[in-house]
């Protein structure tokens, strides 16, 4: 069997899927025409950013499974400016609801060249908003927005822009591309260890 691996650089508002029982939301087959390809973990509709799709199911396994403890970086646009206890609170692991979050990395992102989102974040001219680069080792349902909130700042615009060594690097918002050779061989290596 030939292995297809992609990175797709999600828009907002799309599903992680390729069909939609509601039938009017725009899926993955609205942008991605390549069979028997499926998302390596998922990014709920309200996240953009970099998914990783294939047609490996080993692949697959080891990259979302949480035992392996694989990195996810993600740039997450909260409402506020954080103090150094909540970025200290995000670094050491957050209680949410049954669970405490494994610790991350956390930092402040200066002058960032992001795109807009569209439609756009909802904007309030009296209340700042900071971007933070927040890597996880685990991959809960909407952890970081739960993080974020759970310390305060609550997230209103949250991107994923790198998974273990694969970065969106310069592709664009709704573009796809096959993995190069190097990172078909790094994402291996990966899964292997």
């Amino acid at each position: 069997m030939s292995y297809r691996y992609l990175i797709f650089n999600k828009p907002y508002g799309v599903l992680t899927q390729f069909t939609d029982a509601d039938g009017n939301r725009p899926t993955l087959k609205n942008y991605i025409n390549v069979p028997s390809v499926y998302a390596v973990g998922r990014l709920d509709q309200d996240s953009e950013g970099l998914l990783l799709l294939t047609n490996n199911g080993i692949v697959q396994h080891k990259l979302t499974d949480p035992k392996f403890h694989h990195t996810k970086t993600y740039w997450a646009q909260v409402e506020g400016i954080p103090t150094s206890e909540a970025i200290s609170q995000l670094e050491q692991g957050v209680n949410i609801q049954t669970y405490k979050t494994r610790p991350a990395q956390v930092k402040v992102l200066q002058n960032q060249d992001i795109p807009p989102r569209h439609p756009p974040i909802r904007f309030r001219a009296h209340i700042p908003t900071t971007w933070l680069e927040i890597t996880l080792t685990e991959g809960k349902n909407r952890q970081v927005r739960k993080m974020t909130a759970a310390v305060g700042f609550p997230t209103l615009r949250l991107m994923r822009v790198q998974i273990g060594n694969l970065k969106l690097n310069q592709l664009a918002i709704g573009q796809w591309r096959d993995l190069t050779e190097q990172e078909v061989k790094a994402i291996i290596a990966t899964y292997k260890n």
